[in-house]
């Protein structure tokens, strides 16, 4: 969400610059053509872009992905806080809770107040996913971020639950705003579905049930797959289509294969610009992660698109997305990890007439539209800027 966000606001008149890392996201290497140095600074779209050294990992080792997130931390802190120009409020969007290291610093040394962007709540959203299960990290990180929380000018969250959570740790409720996501316009693709990359994919002539994103253990797809053993029979020209990569990849593939599933296909990660025109060839989006208290309080970045795409959904997360779901009225909402519920809602919607599912898609094209737009979200950090600056 970084450098749209940075270019809308340049595009509404305001001065903006970005310290960040180097590009090494998702595969945990810095990108072809880029080198990393002590300090670079470029110029992308009108938006000033300074970039520090860190170490990149994205792999399965907590140990390096740590290391990733503190070597970011510590450049932007030591090399970013004097390399900035000044400025008149910080955005400061949370990945890791790292990132509250050189807000922080830049707010001491160079008197910047910051809005801090709570994407996830740590350390839960560590154990959540099973990278951390020490009890005494799980305080150290608890207590610095109630540090961060403190030294904040305002905080933004993403969901209600998140909101409320906060609150039940003593964090002034005056001082949290609930701004959802937004999705990224290359995924939007509302022209009609191609018909020569539905065959090129082998999902013409099918009821396709899709998945696209990253695929490990917090998503639990091991359970979507013994939904589908369900529906073999009953749906019989029903697939479900996965797109995309992570840890368990492997593992479902092995599964499905030992378990007979022949209404599965796995395609592998596609470019974001053809992920659009994919998406518009499912019948069904599929939302699914782990029965997990955290994340009823957590909104999965993928439902906006698919709400903005305008196709019915299965969603398999309880609390705030179900909510938001159930609202829109934009598809059906299941019990995450449990197979004959989610069978269940996937025959539902397989049993509706095409306009019936296309009246859900609607509904949830419109819904995002109002309320979840990029537009809208980028309305009201305007307003949390200029309140912030005044005080």
């Amino acid at each position: 969400m970084g450098l749209p966000f940075a270019k809308e606001l340049v595009q509404r008149g305001h001065q903006v610059q970005v310290l960040t890392g180097f590009p090494n996201y998702p595969g945990g290497k810095i990108y072809n053509g880029c080198r990393q140095k002590l300090l670079q600074r470029e110029l992308m779209d009108g938006v000033s872009v300074i970039r520090v050294p860190l170490y990149p990992s994205h792999d399965r080792s907590s140990f390096k992905r740590i290391l990733c997130y503190a070597s970011l931390a510590l450049s932007q802190a030591c090399i970013g806080t004097f390399a900035i120009d000044s400025a008149d409020v910080a955005y400061v969007c949370q990945g890791p809770a790292t990132v509250g290291l050189p807000a922080s610093v830049i707010k001491l040394i160079r008197r910047i107040p910051f809005i801090y962007n709570i994407q996830d709540l740590w350390p839960d959203s560590l154990t959540a996913t099973g990278m951390f299960d020490s009890k005494l990290g799980s305080k150290l990180v608890n207590s610095w971020c109630r540090f961060v929380y403190k030294k904040a000018a305002r905080i933004v969250v993403i969901t209600p639950g998140m909101k409320q959570r906060l609150i039940e740790q003593s964090v002034p409720q005056a001082k949290i705003d609930v701004i959802y996501n937004w999705c990224d316009d290359a995924l939007i693709s509302r022209v009609k579905p191609d018909l020569k990359l539905a065959e090129k994919l082998r999902m013409k002539n099918k009821f396709n049930v899709v998945f696209a994103g990253n695929m490990g253990k917090a998503q639990a797809i091991e359970a979507v797959l013994d939904a589908a053993k369900l529906l073999i029979e009953p749906c019989p020209n029903l697939q479900f289509v996965f797109f995309g990569g992570g840890v368990e990849v492997e593992n479902l593939k092995k599964k499905a294969n030992s378990i007979g599933l022949k209404n599965v296909a796995f395609h592998g990660r596609k470019p974001i610009s053809e992920i659009g025109p994919i998406l518009r060839l499912a019948d069904v989006l599929l939302v699914h992660l782990r029965d997990d208290p955290l994340f009823k309080i957590t909104i999965p970045s993928k439902t906006q698109a698919y709400l903005a795409l305008g196709r019915p959904i299965l969603m398999g997360v309880r609390g705030d997305t179900a909510e938001l779901i159930e609202k829109a009225a934009a598809g059906i909402t299941v019990e995450p990890e449990n197979a004959q519920s989610i069978a269940d809602g996937i025959h539902k919607l397989y049993s509706m007439t095409p306009a019936q599912r296309e009246e859900i898609g609607t509904n949830g094209m419109r819904y995002y539209d109002e309320h979840l737009s990029f537009n809208t979200a980028v309305n009201r950090y305007e307003q949390i800027f200029e309140e912030v600056t005044r005080v």
